[in-house]
């Protein structure tokens, strides 16, 4: 007990912070689901798929996160903090990079992408604003993604916490004056709920900016610019992960596709349904991170036996979370639903797909931190391709062919979900145990 204590104390240190900060995210996204609800069916049907759109357009920068968490830990594990924000300052300009040409062309391609998914005109003509004043903000996403990476790397995971709690704040109050026209400003309905993220999204770039000038500028931040080794070598450790996120999102906006084909109803409480799922998973990702910082240090420190062991303390330490959340879903499962739904017969659509997230919760979390130790320990190539071939070629089959394909509804989606997140974990936790990964430098 003398020994896990510490080891339970940092991890909880370096964890809750992320965790917080990742609920407060679900939270937003709940919040959100909820405001857009009030102007029905076509309303949440066109923001629940243009968001998983706008995270199909961010995962093309958002995976450099891992490789800045992943580079600046190692720094730190080697003893050499006067470098680690070198990583950052890299993120940052390939996220300016690759983020602005992304915003132009994908703003003006918006309405084909739309109108090559969805066959409603109304969800189509909710979802065209919504989405572009969502891609407004692509580059300040990629940046806030790589500050989340380095705070979580240097343990100042703490920064990335206010820092959210802050721009998601502002985003349900800019959101609800603009989506139903308060204190004079037009009602703007799901555009409304566009501009107010994206507002806040900005302002919260603003704000990582202003604390890493404080905590960071011995580190390097914005006074040391990356060499060309060092940008490629994040690239390296980054590309993998950013194919990975944009085949993962772009999943999911095939996944929407699927579930479109079965009803614009069941469309509806699919976008429910995935935000509750994420208050399983954004936990699980916190953890992760965690993971990620203390895996990447121990190998820097050159101790691969330490670092075996952090991925599994964090999980004895979040398998608690996992259980909590579990709860609810299984336990009040419609009063879940009929708080965003408000309507009885689409609860019932719902019911049975959120009691099979709830059961899958604690494999899935497993899976999700020793995902994120292998990406801290450099093996980002090999999470990229088991995480997006399983889902490419298992869940996304089984999914058209169970759901429009043999006409057996929302419920026989999700149950290929649950299967193939099992799948999943059951692989990582193999690749962990191998241990090929001690032998990859960053």
């Amino acid at each position: 007990m003398r020994i896990a204590s510490p080891r339970t104390r940092e991890i909880l240190g370096l964890s809750l912070p992320i965790i917080g900060g990742m609920t407060s995210q679900n939270v937003l996204n709940l919040v959100d689901t909820w405001l857009v609800g009030g102007l029905g069916a076509a309303a949440l049907a066109a923001t629940g798929i243009s968001n998983f759109l706008n995270f199909m357009a961010v995962a093309a920068i958002t995976g450099l996160s891992a490789a800045v968490q992943a580079t600046a830990a190692r720094r730190v594990g080697e003893g050499r903090d006067g470098e680690t924000a070198v990583a950052l300052n890299g993120g940052l300009l390939l996220s300016l990079a690759i983020g602005l040409p992304l915003t132009v062309v994908l703003i003006l391609g918006t309405p084909w992408v739309l109108n090559l998914l969805l066959d409603d005109p109304e969800v189509i003509r909710q979802a065209v604003p919504y989405l572009q004043w969502r891609l407004v903000a692509v580059a300040f996403i990629g940046m806030n993604f790589s500050f989340r990476g380095y705070w979580s790397a240097v343990k100042l995971a703490r920064l990335y916490l206010y820092t959210l709690l802050w721009m998601h704040a502002l985003n349900i109050a800019f959101s609800w004056m603009l989506i139903y026209g308060k204190f004079g400003l037009p009602a703007l309905g799901t555009m409304g709920a566009g501009i107010g993220t994206t507002l806040s999204i900005v302002i919260g770039t603003a704000t990582y900016f202003w604390h890493a000038k404080r905590h960071a500028h011995g580190a390097g931040f914005l006074a040391r610019r990356p060499s060309a080794d060092q940008l490629r070598g994040l690239l390296r450790l980054g590309l993998p992960s950013c194919v990975q996120q944009l085949l993962f999102s772009s999943g999911f906006v095939v996944l929407f596709w699927i579930v479109g084909q079965i009803g614009t109803q069941e469309l509806a409480v699919a976008n429910v349904l995935v935000n509750l799922s994420l208050l399983a998973v954004l936990p699980g990702i916190g953890l992760g991170l965690s993971a990620t910082t203390l895996v990447s240090q121990a190998l820097g420190r050159k101790d691969a036996p330490d670092a075996h062991r952090w991925a599994w303390d964090v999980y004895r330490v979040g398998a608690w979370v996992f259980g909590t959340l579990a709860l609810p879903m299984l336990l009040a499962t419609d009063a879940l639903l009929l708080f965003f739904l408000r309507d009885a017969q689409l609860v019932v659509l719902g019911r049975f797909p959120l009691q099979l997230v709830g059961l899958g919760i604690l494999v899935d979390g497993l899976g999700l931190i020793m995902m994120h130790a292998l990406l801290g320990a450099g093996a980002a190539g090999l999470v990229m391709r088991v995480a997006s071939g399983l889902q490419w070629l298992l869940f996304l089959p089984l999914a058209y062919l169970l759901g429009p394909g043999l006409g057996l509804g929302l419920a026989t989606v999700w149950g290929a979900m649950t299967i193939y997140r099992g799948i999943q974990a059951v692989v990582f936790i193999g690749a962990w145990e191998r241990r090929g990964w001690a032998a990859i430098r960053i």
